[in-house]
């Protein structure tokens, strides 16, 4: 069986995979790491965001043996060190930007790629970049809001849906 080595959120871990074996299954079932959700299987929903060498992936979108040397950060990883929210998450506490959780990693990860890439989205910007992650529950809105308000923007001008 083929061996894979990757850094994890800073430290460094390998472990013998299937070439068959996705990242999101990688991360889940082998290290532990159960915050990178897989809600669809198909690619659609978004809840497997994670970076991947600084960028945005669906983590089932790719196998484990893809991301052999790199750098790869996932939910579990986006706290400060002391151990508290980040500004991101403590956004979606704050703007009430998750109910049932499931797409909040997914999300918030896709917001850490959007921010450093574009630090002051527009609204427009936000909902056109979260074009690839579905939530069932809020309806985007107060994701929305959250994201904003993390990049350090006014959100009491965003209109109501």
């Amino acid at each position: 069986m083929p061996q894979v080595s990757m850094t994890v959120n800073g430290k460094a871990t390998s472990g013998d995979v299937e070439g068959r074996t996705l990242l999101s299954s990688y991360l889940r079932d082998h290290l532990g790491l159960t915050g990178t959700h897989v809600g669809c299987d198909t690619s659609q929903c978004g809840a497997c965001v994670v970076h991947v060498d600084g960028e945005a992936v669906k983590a089932c979108t790719i196998f484990a043996l893809e991301a052999e040397g790199a750098e790869v950060a996932t939910i579990e990883g986006q706290a400060n060190a002391d151990g508290s929210l980040n500004v991101i998450q403590q956004a979606f506490q704050d703007h009430h930007g998750l109910q049932c959780g499931f797409c909040t990693p997914g999300m918030v990860m896709s917001a850490a790629a959007l921010l450093k890439d574009n630090p002051k989205p527009s609204e427009a910007e936000v909902r056109a970049y979260l074009e690839g992650n579905i939530c069932r529950c809020t309806g985007y809105h107060n994701i929305v809001k959250a994201i904003l308000a993390a990049s350090g923007q006014d959100v009491g001008a965003i209109a109501a849906e």
